[in-house]
């Protein structure tokens, strides 16, 4: 028979040992920003000072757009058309415009493991809401979308890659007040694509433009063009021949209210010029009905004048009837 062979190592008996080999380990904490405790390198000291002398921050932004139940055919083209330029968001189902809408978007963004929320919301089939929300903690702002125009009816003459970073310029009054600070920092983390997204280009060749005209916030999209030979090379120093080429979609964001919350929780601000399509409706039928109204009043006004006025009998009735 054969013999057994001997080990070379023999067992530990010690169960402490055995306790030791079974635990791995602890790994540090991980946040959107990178590591909160950096991994030490114990066996080069060197690249340890230099991580801790050069911090970085990693953009993971995703944005999760949906849309309300029921929504006009134009409005959700307008949110295919954002889709198209926003190559760091994922779209999701339609969502019921409720009150209990918050809730219901707060865990579909932590189920799509995203960080901002673009909530179309269309009333009546015909009043356009948009919410940017920041989830889960907020803030989020409402607003009315006015002045619609899908890139399909526009028919521009620009073209600019699918997926390509824009460049963000904002308007100086952004900077005049701070409701107007708060919302170019919710557009700036929103609408600004991460640098190293798997579906982003590394360059830049369109514009988005945010302006404020009259407490209203006007978007655009521009291709940045430069007219040259395939052959040669673009100069530095022709970078005045630039041109900008609208690209589309167009629309105008009219704010109401800046929640402190997602989706709602205390009001920041509020706008004091804000209108509801509702009353402006109401107003205009008013006006439509001031006709028929302004002939009801004569008739009263001519019963009065007749009832104060009364003619005096007349004498030569008599002789016509004889």
């Amino acid at each position: 028979m054969a013999k057994k062979r001997k080990q070379s190592e023999p067992k530990s008996s010690d169960p402490s040992a055995k306790e030791e080999e079974l635990i791995a380990p602890t790994r540090p904490e991980r946040t959107l920003s990178g590591y909160k405790h950096k991994i030490k390198v114990a066996d080069h000291p060197q690249e340890e000072e230099k991580q801790n002398d050069s911090p970085f921050f990693r953009n993971k932004e995703k944005i999760l757009v949906t849309c309300s139940r029921r929504i006009n055919f134009r409005y959700r083209h307008l949110m295919l058309n954002v889709v198209s330029v926003l190559p760091h968001c994922k779209k999701d189902n339609k969502v019921e415009s409720k009150e209990s809408k918050g809730a219901t978007l707060n865990e579909l963004v932590e189920l799509r493991n995203c960080s901002s929320c673009l909530f179309f919301e269309c009333r009546k089939q015909k009043d356009l809401y948009l919410w940017m929300a920041k989830c889960p903690n907020g803030p989020s702002v409402k607003f009315l979308v006015n002045a619609v125009h899908t890139m399909e009816e526009l028919k521009l003459t620009g073209n600019h890659l699918k997926g390509s970073r824009p460049i963000l310029t904002f308007s100086s009054n952004f900077d005049e007040n701070p409701h107007w600070k708060l919302l170019k920092e919710i557009i700036v983390q929103i609408f600004g694509i991460p640098k190293d997204h798997r579906k982003a280009k590394p360059y830049h060749d369109h514009v988005f433009v945010f302006s404020i005209v009259d407490d209203h916030i006007w978007f655009r999209n521009y291709q940045i063009s430069v007219p040259h030979n395939e052959t040669d090379k673009v100069d530095r120093g022709g970078l005045e021949k630039m041109t900008l080429v609208e690209v589309g979609p167009r629309f105008c964001l009219n704010p109401i209210k800046i929640f402190g919350g997602s989706f709602g929780g205390p009001t920041l601000y509020e706008n004091p010029l804000y209108i509801s399509p509702n009353q402006i409706r109401a107003l205009e039928k008013k006006k439509k009905a001031g006709k028929y109204a302004k002939k009801v009043k004569a008739k009263k006004r001519r019963r009065m004048h007749e009832e104060t006025n009364q003619l005096e009998p007349d004498e030569f009735a008599d002789i016509w009837k004889d």
